[in-house]
């Protein structure tokens, strides 16, 4: 059990929440509130009283654990129940949303009753430091940053990376951390502190002995399940990457374009225009894991570059269920998050989506922590992520709302003036750091606003396509389908989910309403800030998907919405952790619970899987063209003849993407278009030469045996049905 180290505090003020509970504690305290109001002697006497009672709860935070019931928790047990039936009756094809919304509320109502009779607590939060900040900075490395940032700003005029002002960039960001980082001192726990008893093992004459035999094996027990935990995660990521998602579209086709012209042209680009305007950090990410890999310019490199986001998302998962909770809940949220269709698929596309939640999940994680150990290293990291995740993906933009969210958040539930003091200067923190890190981008931004913005624009206003209503209206429709996305309806967007079915797995979604259901009750009850900025965070994590206010048919959009997995899955990993330990702590409750808890995530890898490898990755494929076959027949064309510039292919209205078959044939540089009505232009080269064009194309059929009666023409019978082509070759 933490415990916080002392520290001379000023006397506590009141809060706002202290307000709150004084005035509503019964009518008689209301009334004189209301008096007071108009008599100055009344409200003289309200303050003091006010202060006083603020003074009398202002007291040394531990860690208490919840008192669980002695009994068989079957209210808990029931109100799970009857959430995973409800969430069952929504699942394809039974979609019966009333019955489903019935059992959730009795569930909801069950729940409650648990809670209220001690049998499903959610775990503790760790305890709050009250560690000293002087408020202070390092005066010479701070000027040096100063300065060396102002030259990076202005060095970066020409919208593009270089030595010069990279290297300004670093020197600027290594000396503002220098000057404001502080050597924090480690606060120790009654569990580091504790000892357990010494086991000895002899054997003929051998005597082995390992002292704090206990901590020492729940330590490795620990290691082992994160480890196994961990090992899950990555399988699911990386098991058939080569095959889901099986082909890439155009968005893949610009990024690999854009890749590929860093090294070919130069083009270092801060932010990327081709394609509405990309942020940088992926281009760069992708060249980095090519380079390691050797995958070369294709869709496997994006495939594997955003697949590794995803992986490095896990760490951060774990130490965010940590901070809302304990190791348990770490382990409980690693394994979902890790296993989960939604995160799985939005780090196999290959495009920016994992971004969001690979740098959402650090600054929340630092910001948190910084605010309940009042260390303010952690608020430095915090601006550092902040900073990076804007290079990433542009829902990410959302995220600055959220820290200035949970400041505020913290700022009503401070308990003295230093306290809001320290608050503000963390937060004036945050901000600089992060700038220092953006400010690349803030360059091109204040350069060329239309770009940056362009995409994010066409979303939320009606810059190229008129509203299709009052944009409250739209925005209240959004946030409501927004939020039932979860337990609901994912959205129409087949390109990274199973479309029209619940975001989550049947398990997880019904723990994760559930746990939303006890962290209102028990915000209520104890008023913990972090109960709060938990909740408000979903919503917040999910406006980039709301605020597509242009295009509600893109709501939900499961990549713009992806920064709320984060937590979402710490919700549900809190709510499995409280339904686990109502079982009790006697052995054979604690086998009971373990076997559930086993059960549980055996059900959730099953479900997660299908809809990963069976029902996602056929369905991608089926709304895809096969440009990866067509692909294949350029290579067999280029080892046979020695070249492909005589290749070409016919667009057809809906057709495939004519750039993405020369990246499957090794040529990422170009685009194999040859329009319908310049086929003529190909007599004037050399055979051999092949055309390749779409199997309803009745008049490009027509043109080829007119300019080429010599030609052949075969028909290439797809792996996915409707998807035939023909090749039409010249070999004289």
């Amino acid at each position: 059990m933490a415990i916080e180290t002392p520290e001379q505090t000023p006397e506590q003020e009141p809060t706002v929440l202290d307000l709150y509970k004084s005035v509503t504690k019964d009518w008689s305290s209301f009334s004189n509130f209301i008096r007071s109001v108009w008599d100055a002697r009344r409200r003289e006497e309200f303050d003091r009283a006010l202060a006083r009672e603020a003074a009398q709860n202002a007291v040394a935070e531990q860690v208490v654990e919840p008192v669980r019931a002695g009994t068989f928790p079957w209210r808990a047990a029931l109100a799970f129940g009857m959430a995973l039936f409800a969430q069952a009756l929504v699942e394809p094809p039974l979609r019966l949303a009333m019955i489903s919304a019935a059992l959730y509320l009795a569930a909801f109502g069950m729940g409650l009753w648990a809670y209220r009779s001690n049998e499903w607590h959610l775990p503790s939060m760790p305890a709050a430091w009250r560690m000293a900040d002087p408020l202070s900075a390092r005066l010479l490395p701070l000027i040096l940053a100063a300065v060396l940032g102002v030259a990076a700003f202005w060095a970066f005029g020409g919208q593009k990376f270089n030595a010069v002002n990279v290297s300004l960039w670093l020197l600027s960001l290594a000396f503002l951390v220098v000057s404001f980082w502080i050597r924090a001192p480690k606060i120790q726990t009654r569990e580091e502190e504790a000892e357990s008893p010494t086991r000895v093992w002899a054997w003929r004459g051998v005597e082995v002995k390992i002292r704090n035999f206990e901590i020492v094996r729940n330590k490795w027990v620990r290691l082992g399940l994160i480890a196994a935990a961990a090992g899950i995660a990555i399988f699911f990521r990386l098991h058939q990457l080569d095959k889901t998602p099986l082909e890439p579209f155009s968005d893949h086709a610009e990024k690999i374009l854009d890749v590929y012209e860093i090294t070919s042209l130069g083009n270092t680009n801060i932010f990327f225009e081709r394609n509405t305007g990309r942020e940088a950090f992926q281009m760069y990410w992708t060249l980095l894991v090519l380079a390691v890999f050797n995958t070369g310019y294709t869709f496997l490199s994006l495939k594997l570059g955003t697949v590794l986001l995803g992986i490095l998302t896990l760490p951060y998962i774990y130490m965010l269920g940590k901070e809302f909770g304990n190791a348990r809940v770490a382990l409980f949220a690693l394994f979902l998050f890790g296993v989960a269709s939604w995160p799985n698929i939005i780090s196999r596309i290959g495009l920016r989506f994992p971004l969001y939640p690979l740098f959402a999940a650090p600054t929340l994680l630092y910001l948190v922590r910084g605010l309940r150990t009042r260390n303010r290293n952690d608020f430095i990291l915090a601006g550092i992520f902040l900073g990076l995740g804007l290079h990433g993906y542009s829902p990410f933009r959302i995220v600055p709302i959220l820290v200035v969210v949970a400041f505020f958040i913290y700022f009503l539930h401070a308990t003295s003036g230093e306290d809001r003091r320290r608050a503000f200067f963390w937060f004036l923190l945050v901000v600089v750091v992060s700038t220092f890190i953006f400010s690349p981008l803030l360059r091109y931004w204040i350069a060329h606003p239309d770009h940056f913005g362009y995409r994010a624009f066409t979303r939320l206003s009606g810059v190229e396509t008129p509203l299709p209503g009052p944009a409250w209206q739209i925005f209240l429709s959004n946030a409501y389908k927004g939020l039932l996305m979860f337990n609901w309806d994912d959205g129409e967007i087949g390109t990274h989910s199973v479309t029209h079915r619940p975001a989550l797995d049947m398990i997880t979604g019904a723990l994760f309403l559930l746990g939303i259901v006890l962290l209102i009750a028990r915000y209520i009850r104890q008023r913990d800030w972090r109960d709060l900025l938990l909740l408000v965070s979903v919503p917040i994590l999910i406006l980039p998907s709301v605020l597509s206010l242009a295009f509600p048919g893109e709501n939900p959009a499961m990549n713009r919405a992806g920064g709320a997995s984060v937590t979402v899955f710490v919700v549900a990993a809190m709510a499995l952790d409280g339904l686990a330990t109502s079982f009790g702590s006697g052995t054979k409750r604690r086998l009971l619970a373990g076997g559930m808890v086993g059960i549980l995530f055996a059900g959730v890898a099953y479900f997660n899987y299908d809809l990963v490898f069976n029902q996602f990755s056929k369905s991608f494929a089926a709304a895809h063209w096969n440009s990866s076959e067509m692909g294949a027949v350029i290579r067999e064309f280029d080892e046979e003849y020695g070249q492909v510039d005589t290749v070409w292919i016919v667009p057809y209205p809906y057709w495939v993407d004519t750039r993405l078959p020369g990246i499957w044939a090794g040529v990422p540089d170009r685009d194999l278009a040859l329009w319908q009505d310049h086929l003529a232009e190909s007599l004037a080269y050399p055979a051999p030469k092949m055309f390749i064009y779409w199997n309803a194309d009745a008049e490009t059929d027509r043109l080829l045996r007119e300019l080429y009666p010599q030609g052949k023409i075969t028909r290439h019978t797809s792996a996915s049905p409707g998807k035939d082509f023909f090749i039409f070759l010249v070999e004289r």
